[in-house]
């Protein structure tokens, strides 16, 4: 039997404007089963959502999964934080570097892998300064003008 992969991706376009992305990882997610439904049907939401560490275990917040709409008593709650499955070597390198000044883990996308399993791209971060984010306006004006 082939497995499909469906096209589905759920992109945080807030954290690259808002964020300097210093490293990226792969993560697992531990999901019920109406979630998965629900991100299949492309019902998800990363844009307020961040990492953060407890007892050396990644979890995220704000992220939202919308009900799945033929769950029954089952549903899942749509805001409830998730575990996030990384190697130990990964787990500790972030937790090293999360600890410096100025850091943080921010999600910024959710896709469905080949063999169907609910993917999370994370990336270590650095908050931009307002002038960072002007400067990346103009850019992106000028790119714009350059396509025309």
């Amino acid at each position: 039997m082939q497995k499909r992969s469906p096209n589905i991706e759920i992109l945080n376009k807030k954290a690259s404007f808002e964020f300097i992305l210093l490293e990226k990882f792969t993560a697992g997610i531990v999901l019920c089963g109406t979630e998965i439904k629900s991100i299949r049907a492309g019902k998800a939401s990363i844009v307020e959502s961040y990492c953060y560490f407890v007892d050396r275990q990644l979890y995220i917040r704000n992220m939202h999964i919308a009900e799945y709409w033929w769950g029954n008593l089952n549903n899942h709650e749509p805001k409830r934080e998730r575990k996030l499955l990384l190697n130990i070597k990964e787990i500790n390198k972030l937790l090293r570097r999360t600890k410096e000044r100025g850091l943080t883990i921010v999600p910024t996308k959710l896709f469905i892998s080949e063999n169907g399993y609910a993917k999370l791209e994370i990336a270590l971060a650095r908050g931009k300064k307002v002038y960072d984010k002007r400067e990346s306006l103009k850019e992106k004006d000028i790119r714009r003008a350059m396509e025309r």
